[in-house]
């Protein structure tokens, strides 16, 4: 047995037992391009996870590696703890040429420890100092982070969670823009009622699309919605990019979908360009912070600052937003198809190519089972899964509110958009992605029950690329679907 098959087996042993990729993606890689990333043991894979996001350009893409390149052979230092450097400088530049312009015009950029739970303390840590008040309003299935506690490390004294709006799994039962305008109601209730036992908080913070929550976009109406109720209390709204920005949902940041301006972006993942880099934007208004008032952290990594820039640029010069949601739209109407042709397929959903599939269990299953094509009405065979999965077009924004905006009148006239939900199917998502895995596609997953497969392609994918994903995916949902708990592999 080779060093590498070892490495396998050794890992169990000394990581921890929180792992979770290594557990379901028992992949040893050792090359990687672009999309695709080849094994230890000769097979190749379509990488659909792009270390959750975090690629945006995909592997080792060229102008990446020449950007590191450069800084490694000046002789420059590869870390400064807060002292500018012709690097730092550029990065910044950069990243303010790509901000909402509203806030560009009074931009700070603080640069925070390499992890994306370091930008979300530095935003609460912000606008808690700049209010003098503890409490944080946050959504219901929100992830920021990836901390222990969801909405950040720091002290969560007085957070509160608000209802998310979606469809499928509507928190009202009925979805669609009477879903949302419900949500922001109880939003300003709890804001305005002098007996609703909530304290002013210090601001808001929200994704525009929920990642780790399922790919849930939020209505764009809804967003503008959150926008007057923060701006018109003057509360501080926090824009979580972590895993939308750089382009991903088919704008160069998810909230200008709505052409909302926060008052804080909070960044990292692509914005390192496959490095680890993390950053706070914010309105120069909330500065209060004196020198030294902040923790000190490995926050001046020049190689991810060199791999962010040359990343920012590509992305904004090719114009990869406006080709992330032209390609999201028809990957999303061909899933959607791939829906139609397996019950066990709940809803599939998001924006640009950041996209979900949830698996739920079908009508009359056990709470076991796997469910699949077969036991519907008639079943569903290989060939009418094909026909139906090449069909149909649908819109990637077919379920968001009206742009217009939801007001209470418009809402009670409009039905609710939601189906009635079927319980989540984790062991059938987690089958999936064993099927993918053999078929030689990764992909991850999440969503409240871990029951969402989720695809983050990089934003280079070609049309052909996204064709052999969508065809294996259909093919890993039908044999998953096919097949009885019994008959899994371990």
């Amino acid at each position: 047995m080779t060093v590498i098959e070892e490495i396998p087996r050794r890992q169990p042993v000394r990581e921890p037992a929180a792992r979770t990729y290594a557990r379901s993606l028992p992949v040893v890689p050792v090359r990687a391009r672009g999309l695709t990333i080849e094994g230890a043991d000769g097979r190749r894979y379509l990488d659909c996870l792009s270390g959750a996001g975090t690629l945006p350009l995909g592997h080792n893409h060229p102008v990446v590696l020449e950007a590191v390149r450069k800084v490694l052979d000046s002789g420059a230092p590869l870390h400064v703890l807060g002292v500018a450097t012709p690097v730092e400088d550029a990065f910044v530049a950069e990243l303010v040429r790509t901000l909402p312009p509203g806030l560009a015009r009074h931009a700070r950029v603080e640069f925070c420890g390499p992890a994306a739970r370091d930008a979300v303390d530095a935003a609460l840590r912000l606008v808690r100092e700049a209010s003098g008040r503890p409490g944080i309003l946050a959504f219901t299935g929100a992830h920021h982070g990836a901390a222990a506690d969801p909405v950040g490390s720091a002290s969560g004294a007085g957070t509160l969670r608000l209802p998310y709006p979606q469809d499928y799994r509507c928190p009202f039962g009925i979805g669609g823009p009477q879903g949302a305008e419900l949500a922001a109601r109880w939003a300003e209730s709890l804001l305005d009622d002098p007996l609703s036992g909530l304290p002013r908080p210090a601001g808001m913070i929200v994704e525009a699309v929920q990642g780790e929550g399922g790919v849930l976009p939020a209505p764009d109406a809804w967003l503008r919605r959150m926008r007057r109720i923060t701006a018109e209390r003057s509360l501080p709204l926090i824009a979580d990019e972590i895993h939308t920005g750089v382009g991903r949902t088919g704008a160069f940041w998810a909230v200008q979908h709505s052409g909302v301006t926060p008052d804080v972006m909070v960044l990292s993942d692509a914005i390192g360009g496959s490095l680890p880099l993390s950053a706070i934007v914010y309105r120069d208004d909330l500065a209060t912070a004196r020198p030294g008032d902040r923790a000190p952290g490995p926050r001046g990594n020049q190689l991810a600052m060199a791999a962010g820039a040359a990343t920012l640029s590509y992305v904004r010069e090719n114009r990869l937003p406006e080709r992330a949601a032209d390609l999201g739209t028809r990957m999303l109407s061909r899933l959607r198809a791939l829906a139609d042709a397996f019950p066990c397929v709940g809803e599939v959903r998001g924006r640009g190519l950041m996209i979900g599939v949830e698996l739920v269990r079908e009508e009359g299953a056990g709470a076991g089972a796997s469910g699949g094509a077969a036991v519907s009405g008639g079943g569903v065979t290989s060939e009418d899964a094909a026909l139906a999965f090449g069909g149909g077009v649908a819109s990637a924004d077919a379920a968001l509110a009206p742009g217009g905006g939801v007001t209470s009148s418009d809402a009670a006239l409009a039905p609710g958009s939601g189906p009635v939900p079927r319980p989540a199917a984790p062991e059938l998502a987690a089958a999936v992605q064993r099927e993918c895995l053999r078929r030689g596609l990764i992909v991850g997953l999440g969503g409240r029950h871990a029951s969402v497969v989720r695809l983050l392609p990089p934003l280079t994918i070609t049309d052909e690329q996204a064709t052999a994903v969508l065809d294996r995916l259909a093919d890993a949902v039908q044999a998953a679907a096919l097949r009885t708990p019994s008959e899994e592999a371990p």
